[in-house]
């Protein structure tokens, strides 16, 4: 009997080949924002998006349209700063240019016009001061970090996630990837920074946690009923009206833009599983589709069908992982609890899964 499908080597969005990611993380006093920036190959990445929501902040979401002419990027940027933290994408072109990395407008090695799409979440004021947000600066520090990342991407409250919130809970930065039959790897990344709710006001659970891969989420279990009482203020409290949960998914096999478009959307859709609502008027919910493959071989229509239904399933384990691995914080603007802390019940084991940060959550003896 086979044992079902399996995550990759590390469950992150660099299980893709060529994919790296890397974060800045603006926590000191006064601050809680940052920048994720995930960085394609040297020839990039064929890239598709979808948008949705009242109030997406994007750049070059246009170009990548299906009937526009650039087909590849070379980086996608996600980061906090609302409006503001676009301006994190100029760092990124500033140090892909010399590299050489976009497309080719002259004769010179670096004259070249980087193509790096991004997205942006509201956390302005989140640590205390309201101009405390990402730039360029951060952007190219971001990207100094994917050029050198090693397998493997950093969870919870860093990053982009670094302030975000989710439903009156703390969220964060989550991955997950899964590894299909033929080879092919699907990967997710998410910036958990909704205005709707992850959590079951029945139960405790978490909306997306079924639909872990096996043994994935197996340690957590529905809160106590004394938990859930305690946690219905924090559920039912004060929630920001600005939010907005960004990220990228990814796959191993050549697509074209429409299918890459077609892949974010999917990704969508794993997002309203895990999230109710999604896509609201205080969301600008967006989402890059990513394709990364040495091979010039289509997939199959059978082989995307697959493809598309992973990308939905990676996206809302990413989410779930995203809130996991938050931790509560505290800052000048107040205190954010994560989902963990307001439920200690929901963990069954004394150990959480290694890739989370450490001290995250409370044992339960």
């Amino acid at each position: 009997m086979s044992a079902g499908p399996v995550a990759g080597p590390t469950n992150s969005l660099s299980d893709v080949p060529g994919l790296t990611v890397g974060h800045v993380t603006l926590d000191s006093d006064g601050w809680l924002t940052g920048t994720t920036v995930v960085l394609a190959p040297a020839d990039g990445a064929v890239g598709g998006v979808d948008v949705r929501g009242g109030g997406p902040g994007t750049r070059e979401t246009d170009l990548l349209d299906p009937r526009n002419a650039v087909e590849r990027v070379n980086a996608v940027v996600l980061s906090g700063g609302s409006a503001y933290g676009l301006a994190t994408a100029d760092g990124v072109m500033r140090r892909l240019g010399p590299l050489g990395r976009g497309v080719r407008v002259g004769a010179g090695a670096s004259d070249v016009v980087p193509i790096v799409p991004a997205a942006i979440l509201f956390d302005l004021g989140r640590g205390g001061f309201f101009d405390h947000y990402p730039d360029a600066a951060c952007g190219a520090t971001a990207f100094d970090a994917a050029l050198v990342a090693g397998p493997g991407v950093a969870e919870g409250c860093v990053g982009a996630g670094t302030g975000a919130v989710t439903g009156g809970l703390k969220g964060g930065i989550g991955s997950a990837s899964v590894a299909l039959s033929d080879g092919t790897v699907v990967a997710a990344l998410a910036a958990v920074n909704a205005v709707g709710s992850v959590v079951s006001p029945r139960d405790g659970t978490l909306y997306g946690a079924g639909y872990g891969l096996p043994g994935e989420f197996d340690w957590l279990r529905p809160p106590s009923a004394d938990d859930l009482a305690a946690g219905a203020s924090v559920l039912a409290g004060q929630r920001s009206s600005l939010n907005t949960t960004i990220g990228v998914v990814a796959a191993s096999v050549p697509l074209t833009k429409a299918q890459c478009g077609r892949l974010a959307g999917s990704a969508q859709d794993g997002l309203a599983r895990a999230i109710r609502p999604a896509h609201s008027m205080y969301d600008g919910d967006t989402v890059f589709g990513l394709s990364c493959s040495a091979s010039d071989a289509p997939a199959s229509a059978a082989l995307f069908h697959e493809i598309l239904t992973a990308a939905a399933d990676c996206f809302t384990r990413a989410i779930v992982h995203g809130v996991l691995a938050a931790a509560s914080v505290t800052t000048a603007a107040g205190s954010v609890r994560a989902y963990l802390d307001v439920f200690p019940s929901a963990r069954s084991l004394r150990a959480l899964p290694a890739h989370y940060p450490a001290g995250i959550g409370k044992v339960r003896k």
